[in-house]
């Protein structure tokens, strides 16, 4: 539970050594660097975003090719891959590589020039290959298709829409005899023809024709169709062996796809590393960075930094008014949940860090309401045996795989408890396949939710009292923290007090405990003190929650509104009854999928049907219930346990780092 403290670091350095300072400070990534202020005399900024765009250029054109090469020349991947994170390399790899830069991005625009020339050549191939299927239906015509006729004829090529035939044609253009009609080919929808005439009827014969909706087919080549399917047949074919020697080259460049991983991320880090050089302040000689670096890493970065590099470092504490950032620091236990905190929003100036105080109840939370031993088991052995098996994976996977491994053993623990395992997968086999009653319980076992829901809804509820409880207890410690101790107790004390003293008003009532079958009722002297100290606490409420006021009557006022809020209390500790439903859900959803893999069949040919349903039905039961528990934990977190102590607003420390897809450069720091 904590936000660590964030300094302030000043370097001043030789700008002889820049590139090197900056690239060491990148590796680290430790420090989030600002503007160092206004330029003067001395101190200007310099416009590197010429640079800058130049990089982000070449970086394009990297990716580029890696598509293509992924495209014709594909990778081998595990399904696995995204968890085995990126190649570490050590810093002379990284310095080594100025030398291969230009040989890189040469092949990746060879790369880009051969997928152009492709898609070119595919485009006039099928281009072509159109023209192709123009000319197709006159194959069977021996002169070019813009043939008009001799001295004393008249030839008319084109094609006439419908079917026609030559009876048909003789006898709708017998008015321009003689003449001779050739069907060339025929289509759904057309005719192709070729009519001869005598000179002197041509005019006649052109205007029936065209009365008809007779069209000419395009172009002014003096090739018959037959010679012009063989030009065509011959450039498409030259297209394609073109297309065949661009692709096999794509792919003889396949072994440079390492190279060009790395081209991207050293572009990238240049690219990121020109960003930061256009902000800051530079002289002649000399530069200088500013900004925030957590104080955990703050003397060892000095050293470092004083050690390598003639530079001085000087390390001060924020203003009351600067917007620093946040960082923060769990344990192994709570580390995994700080994304659920950011998902939310960081600490605000003088807040705490709720993830430790968050993480002691979102696994229990996550656990009771999945529930079920054989799916905790295999959320265990499934993260586990990531952690075990993919040790260089990202850090956000591996707090992302470790928050479900913690969460698969509350599983599993909530799981034994309420008897659950695959449902009653246990009652059912040796019921359904050996014959005898065996029953999943033993003394661990507390009771199953399914046979005593009303319980479960008892539990569930207390609880969420001590889930409230707690979010107003960090109330009146953030309040104390901050020298506000009245507010704290104000704002805190007086609604556990209240909320409590209410309940145990209610549990010396017989109605209400009859209500919830439960077996004991308080004496009414507890009763009697209960309500007394709701009154007293609600006066107290009425009394404080306007104290903003000035004015008395608004005071009061506004006091009574905050008293109203206890209706909201109610709404809470309801929720809470998600527990219940979702749990239940979970046991019940899977006692049904059991049931119906025996209905069918009996011995061999029931364990034949039972299985694939088992494996189906408890693995849609196991996604649906995991996402529905995940998703109302958060919910509970944020909204009724978050809503009574925490505001956020935080801007999240964004160090200057590695920003790679593929490589991260291992700086040789011993800390």
């Amino acid at each position: 539970m904590a936000v660590v403290p964030v300094q302030r670091i000043e370097v001043c350095a030789l700008k002889t050594e820049r590139k090197s300072l900056l690239e060491t400070l990148q590796r680290l990534g430790v420090v989030e660097i600002t503007d160092a202020g206004e330029e003067n005399d001395i101190f200007s900024r310099q416009d590197f975003d010429a640079h800058e765009a130049r990089l982000k250029r070449k970086k394009q054109t990297v990716e580029r090719a890696l598509e293509i090469l992924k495209e014709y020349a594909p990778e081998k991947s595990s399904l696995f891959a995204s968890l085995h994170g990126k190649q570490e390399v050590p810093v002379e790899r990284y310095d080594a590589f100025a030398a291969e830069r230009r040989q890189v991005i040469e092949t990746a625009n060879r790369i880009v020039q051969l997928k152009k020339t492709i898609d070119e050549d595919r485009a006039e191939r099928q281009k072509t290959m159109q023209q192709a299927d123009a000319i197709a239906p006159w194959e069977a015509l021996d002169l070019p298709l813009n043939y008009t006729g001799t001295k004393k004829t008249a030839a008319f090529v084109g094609s006439l829409p419908g079917q026609w035939t030559e009876e048909r044609l003789y006898g709708e253009f017998a008015v321009c005899t003689p003449f001779t009609v050739q069907i060339l080919g025929m289509a759904a929808d057309q005719t192709f023809l070729l009519i001869l005439c005598l000179k002197s009827d041509g005019d006649a014969m052109y205007e029936l024709l065209r009365a008809h909706g007779f069209a000419k087919p395009q172009g002014n080549s003096r090739l018959t169709p037959k010679e012009q399917m063989s030009a065509y047949q011959v450039t498409v074919a030259a297209y394609e062996d073109e297309i065949a020697k661009c692709e096999e080259e794509i792919k003889s460049l396949a072994p440079w796809r390492e190279k060009l991983k790395f081209y991207f991320d050293y572009e990238g880090m240049r690219a990121e590393k020109y960003e930061v050089l256009g902000r800051l302040l530079q002289s002649g000689h000399t530069f200088i960075v500013t900004g925030y670096i957590p104080q955990t890493t703050a003397a060892q970065t000095k050293s470092y930094l004083e050690e390598r590099y003639t530079v001085g470092v000087q390390l001060s504490e924020p203003a009351e008014d600067e917007d620093v950032p946040v960082v923060l620091k769990n344990n192994g236990y709570a580390t995994p949940l700080e994304s659920v905190t950011e998902g939310f929003s960081l600490p605000g100036k003088g807040e705490i860090d709720p993830t430790f105080m968050m993480s002691l109840f979102y696994y229990c939370l996550f656990g009771i309401m999945f529930s079920d031993a054989g799916y905790g088991l295999i959320m265990v052995i499934a993260c586990g045996g990531a952690l075990l098996i993919f040790k260089n994976m990202e850090d956000s996977t591996k707090n992302f795989v470790k928050m479900f491994l913690f969460c698969g053993v509350a599983t599993t623990f909530w799981g034994f408890v309420f008897g659950s395992f695959f449902g009653d997968v246990v009652d059912v086999i040796a019921l359904q396949f050996f014959g005898k009653e065996i029953t999943f319980r033993t003394p661990l076992f507390w009771f199953s939710p399914s046979d005593d829901p009303m319980r479960m809804l008892v539990f569930s509820m207390v609880l969420g009292l001590i889930h409230i409880f707690t979010g107003l207890a960090l109330k009146f410690y953030q309040s104390v923290k901050n020298g506000d101790a009245a507010g704290g107790f104000y704002d805190g004390i007086l609604w556990i007090l209240l909320v409590a003293s209410l309940v145990v008003f209610l549990l010396s009532t017989s109605m209400f405990t009859d209500m919830l079958s439960l077996n004991f009722t308080l004496p009414s002297v507890a009763g009697t003190v209960g309500a007394v100290i709701a009154v007293i606490s609600a006066v107290g409420i009425v009394a404080t929650g306007g104290r903003e006021s000035k004015n008395p009557g608004k005071r009061i006022m506004k006091g009574a509104y905050s008293l109203y809020g206890i209706t909201s209390y109610l709404s809470d500790i309801l929720s809470y009854s998600r527990l219940l439903a979702l749990g239940l859900a979970t046991g019940v959803i899977g006692t049904v999928i059991n049931q119906m893999g025996t209905m069918a069949g009996s011995g061999f040919t029931k364990l034949l049907v039972f299985i694939p349903v088992f494996l189906f039905g408890h693995a849609l039961n196991f996604a649906i219930n995991a996402l529905g528990a995940y998703v109302h934990t958060n919910r509970l977190q944020y909204v009724e346990f978050f809503g009574k102590f925490y505001e956020g607003g935080g801007r999240k420390f964004a160090p200057f780092k590695e920003n790679t897809k593929y490589y991260k450069i291992k700086e040789n720091v011993s800390w």
